[in-house]
């Protein structure tokens, strides 16, 4: 039988960004967030390059083959590039064999796009700066803010930057290290119970903090796919939040994975399935009873 699942590589994307709303810094993290849904076959961005304020992109666009279009200010106050991006949107749309498109962009203005564009059976990424209007992230099928592509992006930068000799630690270093290692385990171990769970659900880094309204987005997600013995299979969790608020992102929180945070929370049971495959296990969690 033939296999006709697509593959990521498989879905052709079309990535359109304001460049007044985007910070320059923020193309090397996005571009490789947008490699994870497909293939960005088209890469154009949208602005007055004149200006002084979008010089920086310029040394961006030859490193990442992405086409300037050329919009000028005809008349103050208007934002003629927002119209050349929804007329180019809409030609690729009717001309172009794309499965989804990305808007890259903070601004509402784009909110009605996105929305057409999805009534034509197209996916949309979003990609945005936390100021962005909830009504273009409602939008979209789902939304990513710049910000933790930019502090993933600063983390793996000072990663590459530390000095080799910081990183192999000398021999007295280690003993050290290791006798005050073992004393903060001692000592985490004297906290009470209640404590170690609060102190679980704290933000690990990320731009959010767990909170009510997450701990009752996951709960009332886990209750729509749960069977009857209420375990849920994560995968579908996340599925149905993301369909709930497309803005979710473990990350937000500071968390790489879905799976990480929920674990963090320590209000769910969380259990890991055998597939038959040794490298292969299904997580599935239910809301412990209180």
């Amino acid at each position: 039988m033939e296999n006709t699942k697509a593959t990521t590589s498989d879905i052709r994307l079309a990535v359109l960004i304001d460049a007044d709303n985007v910070p320059p810094h923020n193309v090397r993290g996005m571009m490789e967030e947008i490699a994870r849904y497909g293939t960005p076959t088209i890469k154009r961005i949208y602005g007055d390059f004149t200006k002084p304020n979008l010089a920086q992109w310029k040394s961006q666009l030859l490193d990442y083959a992405i086409s300037p279009i050329q919009q000028f200010s005809y008349t103050s106050g208007k934002n003629a590039t927002d119209s050349a991006m929804i007329i180019d949107a809409m030609d690729i749309l009717y001309t172009d064999k794309i499965d989804g498109f990305v808007l890259v962009s903070s601004d509402s203005d784009f909110t009605k796009l996105a929305t057409r564009l999805r009534e034509s059976g197209k996916t949309v990424y979003g990609f945005g700066e936390m100021k962005t209007p909830n009504a273009f992230i409602a939008a979209c099928d789902r939304f990513i803010y710049l910000e933790i592509i930019d502090q993933h992006t600063e983390d793996e930068d000072q990663e590459k930057e530390k000095p080799e000799k910081e990183t192999a630690a000398k021999p007295a270093s280690r003993a050290r290290a290791s006798v005050k290692k073992e004393t903060d385990k001692k000592e985490a171990d004297k906290k009470p119970a209640a404590e170690k769970k609060q102190a679980g659900t704290r933000d690990a880094g990320g731009i959010r903090k767990v909170d009510r309204e997450l701990i009752k987005l996951i709960n009332s997600s886990i209750r729509d796919v749960e069977d009857e013995n209420g375990w849920a299979f994560l995968a579908e969790v996340g599925n149905l939040i993301i369909k709930k608020q497309p803005s979710f992102d473990s990350r937000n929180y500071g968390y790489d994975k879905l799976t990480t945070l929920v674990r963090s929370m320590g209000r769910y049971e969380i259990e890991m399935r055998d597939t038959g495959n040794p490298n292969v296990k299904l997580v599935y969690l239910k809301i412990k009873a209180r």
